[in-house]
């Protein structure tokens, strides 16, 4: 009995023990995992830490935007009065007509832009917005030719007009009629007249160093001339007089044009005695900084950027600071998709992650955190541009604020067309959503009955073919 006894209370003390160790295995594991929970909930708080102060920055109420208006409004003035006096450069055009509807004959054009050069043919009736026929190629421009010599690229440009011409004309081509070309070009020009224009510098990735100063319409006659081509440069402009052509082709209460795309522009018509400078009708080429936050090259890089702060503070898309630290990793249309993205689990966020930034597996808050970051890029983006638009109403007295937008005139109210072009507006519906909807927010829903925004399909190509037409029958 004694033994037994002595065995069972062995037994008994040893069964303790075994008990006490796996209780303190178990509050150790627990200790452990209650520490992992509270490391993740604070690295998660520092994620939502970052996009709380990202939006509180990117705010955008009423009162700013009006500041903003304000700036622009006082900026235009300014550039108009002097050369270097502004932020903005109000950059002339010296085209001083639209075209009616009553252009006739057929008129190619060129649209060189930041990634592509297009052709175009159009033909027209004479009858009021009567544009018969329109042809267009498109050819890539090459990394190389973007950062080469003045002279490959205007050879290149020449060499694909040569090609079209000859396949659209085919039996009738010949060089003995000299045929009227516009040449869209949408980088910083000063205008020397309504055909000539010397490159101030160049923007969306372009870096032809030896092309800066030079008149860019002589260069591509120069290369015109080399292969036999018989045409002249009518006009010279960019995307957004083109737009703003076209928009005035279709509807004359058309004012103003805007191009949100890769980069941003406007242009608007003004009244000759308001340009201290010089005379004409102007294009506003807005300060790089200002660009930079509303402009399809950059609001992609920017949601990359507040993602890559995230990846350094926790660990929400675990290891992938090193992918976000990329420059331009993101690309703007990759940014849109994720942001328009509507399915429950937001698959095409997980995908675009996956396949273009390298980041696995990201759960379903991430995913979240990543859309929310793309709606405050984007809306700060389309309300700034917003206000841009309303500060050219402002400038020529039709956003309302000295009364005289909300009058009449011969009974009709005064309606104010802007024709707006580029994929930033065109193509993503969020963006447009909020720009249409700030605009009414600045100007008041009284006088945004009478502001029309109005989609303008290829401004930069058939609407210089028109000025090209124009400029022909006045001269």
């Amino acid at each position: 009995m004694g033994i037994d006894e002595g065995g069972r209370r062995l037994m008994g003390r040893v069964g303790f023990g075994v008990a006490v160790g796996c209780a303190v295995v178990s509050c150790a594991i627990a200790a452990i995992l209650v520490g992992r929970r509270a490391r993740s909930r604070r690295r998660w708080g520092r994620a939502v830490e970052v996009v709380r102060e990202f939006e509180e920055g990117c705010s955008t109420s009423i009162g700013r935007l009006r500041q903003v208006v304000d700036a622009m409004a006082v900026e235009m003035n300014a550039g108009l009065a002097s050369e270097g006096g502004s932020k903005l450069k109000m950059l002339l055009t010296f085209i001083d007509s639209l075209p009616d509807g009553k252009e006739m004959g057929t008129y190619y054009s060129l649209d060189l832009g930041a990634t592509s050069l297009r052709v175009l043919r159009v033909e027209l009736g004479g009858t009021r917005s009567m544009i018969l026929r329109h042809q267009v190629e498109s050819q890539p421009i090459s990394p190389y030719l973007m950062t080469g010599t003045a002279e490959e690229l205007f050879d290149f440009i020449a060499m694909t007009l040569q090609n079209f011409v000859e396949k659209v004309e085919g039996l009738e081509h010949t060089t003995d009629l000299r045929r009227e070309l516009a040449f869209t070009f949408s980088f910083p020009v000063r205008q020397i007249s309504v055909s000539s224009g010397i490159l101030i510098r160049w923007t969306k990735g372009f870096a032809i160093e030896d092309a800066i100063g030079k008149d860019v319409a002589r260069c591509l006659e120069e290369a015109m001339s080399k292969r036999g081509l018989n045409m002249r440069v009518t006009a010279l402009v960019n995307d957004t007089v083109g737009s703003l052509a076209l928009g005035h082709y279709h509807d004359e209460d058309a004012v103003a044009a805007v191009v949100i795309g890769t980069g941003t522009n406007a242009c608007y018509v003004e009244r000759t005695e308001a340009i201290i400078k010089s005379q004409g009708l102007l294009t506003n080429s807005g300060g790089m900084g200002f660009e930079k936050m509303i402009s399809g090259m950059y609001l992609g890089d920017i949601v990359r950027r507040v993602l890559h702060r995230i990846a350094q503070v926790s660990d929400i898309f675990g290891d992938a600071a090193r992918c976000l630290a990329v420059p331009f990793m993101l690309r703007t249309p990759l940014m849109a998709a994720m942001h328009e993205d509507d399915s429950p689990d937001l698959r095409e966020v997980a995908r675009i992650l996956r396949e273009n930034l390298e980041i696995q597996d990201v759960p379903l808050r991430a995913r979240r955190i990543v859309v929310r970051v793309c709606d405050i890029v984007t809306r700060r983006a389309a309300r700034l541009a917003a206000a841009g638009i309303v500060g050219i109403l402002k400038k020529i007295g039709r956003d309302g604020s000295d009364g005289v937008s909300t009058g009449r005139t011969e009974g009709k109210s005064r309606r104010t067309v802007i024709a707006m072009e580029g994929g930033l507006y065109v193509s993503y519906a969020l963006f447009r959503e909020y720009l249409n909807e700030a605009v009414v927010e600045i100007v008041g829903e009284e006088i945004a009955q009478n502001v029309v925004l109005r989609t303008c399909e290829d401004g930069s190509g058939i609407g210089a073919a028109l000025l090209a037409a124009s400029l022909s029958s006045n001269q």
